[in-house]
C-alpha cells in the first residue's frame, strides 16, 4: 500500500518507519529542506531507541523514502496521514494551523479516492473541520474519507508501541476507510491487538481522555508523596498497596518532580479548553495541571531544604530530559528545577547521557559534565532528576569522595534510604523518610 505521512517529527517519523517496517511503501514529506536533506542521508532529528536502524534499513530497500513534494507524495498515495506538530496557544488550546494548512494543500491534489488519517493530537471537532476544508477546496470528483487513528506512542518505546500496541483505535464513517485501515495494519492481527472502531469524534476524545487519566495518576500520586512526608509514611509502600488492586494497578503510581514532555502538559491544558468551550469545567484535569505546576516549586524547596540557603551553592544535577531514553526536554521537570535554582543563585553542574544538545539550547549558565562522576565533582549535593539505567547503579563511594557535602538527593526514588544512609549519606526522596548515617 502506498502511504503519505506528512511531519517528519516525533510522530511522523516513527509512524512512516513502522508501516514501511510492515512492507508498504511510505514516503514522509517535510516544508524543512534541511530536515528532509538529513534524513535522506540517514541523520535522524530525535533521539529513539531503535528508529535510526529502521529508518537505514527501509530507505536501503527502497520501502521509505523522503520529500519536500507534498503534492506528488498526496497524489502517488491511497492513505495521507496528518502527523504535524498542534502547539498549545497561550490559552492552552492546540493551534490547528499546520493541520489545516496540509488540508488545503490535500484538497488541491486530490486525484481520485483518498483515506485522510489524523495522526496528530487534536482536538474534538478537528476530523469535521479538515472535511469541511478539503470539500470546500477540492477539486470535482475528488472523493475522500476522514479517520481519527490517534498515537499512544511512549517516548524511548515507541518503536514496541507501534509493533506492539495496546490497542488501534480507528474512527471514522466510512466502511472504505475501515477497510483499508484494517488492511494497513494487518500484521497486529497475528498478535491480537485490540481493535477499537468508532466514529472520528468519540476517537479523537480516547486520546485525550486516555492521556489525562494517566496525568491524574501522576499527580494523585505526588499529593500522596507530599502527605507521606507529613505523617511518616512511605509512599513506595502505598503506592505497592494501591498498584496491586487490579482495579488501579501499578503504572504510573511514581511520585517525582511532575510530569512533561510533550503529550502530558499540552493534552491536559487542550481538554480543559475544549471544556471550557462547552460550558464546563473540567475540575479534576485543572486540579492535575495545578498540582503538576506546584510541583516543581516543591522539589526546589526539598532541595532548599537539603542543602540550606541555595545562593553560591554548587549542585549537580544528573538527568535533563523528562524521561529516560529520549533528547526530548520540553516541559521537562529538570529544565524547570534548573532554571528555579540558577534565579537563586546556585551553581549548576549537570550531565544527561543523551539530551545535553537540546538543554544547552535552553540553560547556558550550566557547566555540562563528561558524566556523573565529573558532574558531582564539588557539589554540595548531587540531585537525580531522571531515571536513565546508567544512573540507578553508581559507584557511591566514588560519589562520597568527590563531592563536598555527602547528599544525595533523589527526585526519582531509585536508591534505597536504608543503603544509602549505611554509605553515609544524607539521603532525601519524595514521598519517602528522609535518613542520615
Amino acid at each position: 500500500m502506498n502511504i503519505c505521512v506528512v511531519g517528519t517529527g516525533y510522530v511522523g517519523l516513527v509512524t512512516g518507519a513502522c508501516f514501511a517496517e510492515f512492507g508498504n511503501k511510505v514516503v514522509c514529506v517535510d516544508n524543512d529542506e534541511t530536515k528532509i536533506r538529513n534524513l535522506k542521508r540517514g541523520i535522524l532529528p530525535i533521539y529513539e531507541p531503535g528508529l535510526e536502524e529502521i529508518v537505514r534499513k527501509n530507505s536501503k530497500e527502497d520501502r521509505l523514502s523522503f520529500t519536500t513534494d507534498l503534492g506528488n507524495a498526496i497524489q502517488q498515495s491511497l492513505v495521507i496521514f496528518i502527523a504535524v506538530g498542534t502547539p498549545s496557544r497561550e490559552d492552552g488550546s492546540a493551534d490547528l494551523s499546520y493541520v489545516e494548512g496540509v488540508a488545503r494543500e490535500i484538497a488541491s491534489h486530490l486525484n481520485g479516492y483518498k483515506v485522510i488519517v489524523t495522526k496528530s493530537t487534536v482536538p474534538v471537532g478537528t476530523g469535521a473541520k479538515i472535511q469541511e476544508i478539503i470539500q470546500k477546496n477540492k477539486k470535482e470528483g475528488g472523493e475522500f474519507d476522514i479517520v481519527s487513528n490517534p498515537e499512544f506512542l511512549r517516548e524511548g518505546s515507541a518503536i514496541e508501541d507501534f509493533m506492539r500496541p495496546n490497542r488501534v483505535v480507528i474512527g471514522t464513517n466510512g466502511s472504505q476507510a475501515i477497510a483499508i485501515l484494517k488492511d494497513l495494519y494487518r500484521p497486529l492481527y497475528l498478535i491480537e491487538t485490540p481493535f477499537v472502531i468508532t466514529d472520528v469524534v468519540s476517537a479523537e476524545m480516547i486520546k485525550y481522555a486516555s492521556n489525562a487519566f494517566l496525568a491524574t495518576k501522576v499527580s494523585f500520586i505526588n499529593e500522596m508523596a507530599a502527605l507521606c512526608e507529613r505523617v511518616n509514611a512511605d509512599v513506595h509502600q502505598v503506592a505497592k498497596g494501591m498498584g496491586l488492586d487490579r482495579r488501579i494497578g501499578s503504572k504510573f503510581l511514581h511520585p517525582g518532580p511532575g510530569f512533561g514532555g510533550s503529550c502530558f502538559p499540552k493534552d491536559t491544558k487542550a481538554l480543559t479548553q475544549i471544556s471550557r468551550e462547552q460550558g464546563y469545567t473540567f475540575e479534576i484535569v485543572e486540579a492535575v495541571i495545578r498540582v503538576n505546576e506546584k510541583q516543581r516549586d516543591r522539589m526546589v524547596e526539598k532541595i532548599r531544604g537539603a542543602v540550606g540557603d541555595l545562593q553560591n551553592k554548587t549542585l549537580g544535577v544528573l538527568g535533563l530530559s523528562f524521561k529516560p531514553n529520549t533528547d526530548d526536554i520540553r516541559e521537562s521537570p529538570s529544565v524547570a528545577i534548573i532554571e528555579s535554582l540558577l534565579k537563586k543563585g546556585s551553581t549548576i553542574r549537570a550531565f544527561d547521557p543523551i539530551a545535553m544538545d537540546e538543554a544547552k539550547k535552553v540553560l547556558k549558565n550550566v557547566y555540562y559534565g563528561s558524566d556523573a562522576y565529573e558532574t558531582a565533582k564539588g557539589c554540595d549535593a548531587l540531585i537525580l532528576m531522571t531515571e536513565w539505567n546508567q544512573f540507578r547503579n553508581l559507584d557511591l563511594d566514588r560519589i562520597k569522595s568527590i563531592i563536598t557535602q555527602p547528599v544525595f538527593i533523589d527526585l526519582r526514588n531509585v536508591y534505597d534510604p536504608l543503603r544509602m544512609a549505611k554509605l553515609g549519606f544524607r539521603y532525601i526522596g519524595v514521598g519517602r523518610k528522609p535518613s542520615e548515617f
